[in-house]
């Protein structure tokens, strides 16, 4: 009996260890998906899935999923290095409800802080309830291009980190709009955070861009209607540089530092704000700025730091 008990044991385990290996090796290095597809489908180009969720699953780590027609292909949590790409059609995630449209998180991984997502030529659209369109919990980058967040009750990208790694958030030709929150939140107490924002639209939202922590690049975008602050540092962990950027029609400041902060301004128009630029920290112009026309130009406890020759009628 004890032996038969030993067969039927290790035949288990065979059996297992076999269909283990299986599904490792039907992971696919690119995967689809299609609004006519169905999840229990292998993700091929041919038999595509329904969701990113379910894609992912069947997608190696370093793979990539591509959507084949027009659909929304729901929420998505990132446990590894992934691309997902709806290049050519107009893939959407409808995140209502209080949820987020993508996560990216490796806390639990075997090697938290490694993967490095990408995100590509996707809508998120929250409907007004729905939490924030992309969160950054844990990862070693995330890049996200050619995207569309709207009508979040949070915020249009939040980067909150759980660790104290460096990390890299690249975000380009990507417009957020109609978010509770700030359009690009870094409210993170913890990491070393580099964020390049180029070529954006952050708009008619509760703040454009917020820095609590890291550093922040932010050039060629337009940041306009929010009703409070344009670009703000907010701790004395922030620093923030402003190239060639467009800020006006804030409720609050265009550009904003408070105390302990370093914000360096260079070549960007401030018009039509409630104040132009308020520095209570350090704010460093090369005096190529434009201000004009803001309700006041200037406001904050402490004078602009210049650091190059005075330009005529420029901050």
């Amino acid at each position: 009996m004890n032996k038969y008990r030993f067969v039927l044991q290790t035949l288990a385990v065979m059996v297992f260890s076999l269909a283990f290996v299986t599904l490792t090796q039907a992971q696919a290095t690119r995967t689809w998906v299609s609004g006519v597809g169905d999840d229990v489908n292998p993700c091929s180009r041919t038999a595509p899935c329904k969701t990113f969720a379910g894609a992912i699953s069947k997608t190696a780590a370093n793979g990539e999923i591509d959507a084949l027609d027009p659909a929304g292909y729901g929420t998505l949590t990132a446990t590894k290095s992934i691309t997902v790409d709806g290049q050519g059609t107009l893939a959407g995630v409808l995140n209502s409800g209080g949820i987020n449209g993508f996560i990216v998180n490796d806390s639990n991984s075997g090697a938290p802080g490694t993967i490095v997502v990408r995100i590509r030529n996707v809508t998120i659209q929250g409907v007004g309830t729905g939490l924030n369109g992309i969160r950054f919990i844990s990862g070693k980058a995330l890049h996200v291009e050619n995207v569309s967040i709207a009508n979040q009750s949070g915020d249009g990208i939040l980067i909150n980190p759980t660790s104290a790694n460096p990390m890299e958030i690249d975000i380009e030709n990507t417009t957020i709009t109609n978010v509770g929150g700030s359009a690009v939140n870094m409210a993170s107490t913890v990491g070393i955070l580099n964020v390049s924002i180029h070529n954006s639209v952050l708009k008619d939202s509760g703040n454009g861009l917020t820095d609590a922590i890291g550093t922040a690049n932010i050039s060629n975008s337009l940041v306009t209607g929010n009703t409070t602050d344009g670009i703000r540092a907010t701790s004395n962990q922030a620093v923030i540089n402003a190239t060639s950027n467009i800020v006006t029609d804030q409720g609050g400041s265009g550009i904003s530092a408070v105390s302990g902060s370093v914000v360096r301004i260079d070549d960007n128009k401030v018009f039509r704000n409630g104040t132009g630029l308020t520095n209570n920290g350090t704010m460093e112009t090369w005096q190529n700025n434009e201000v004009r026309g803001n309700t006041a130009n200037v406001g904050g406890a402490i004078p602009l730091t210049n650091i190059a020759p005075v330009g005529t009628g420029t901050q």
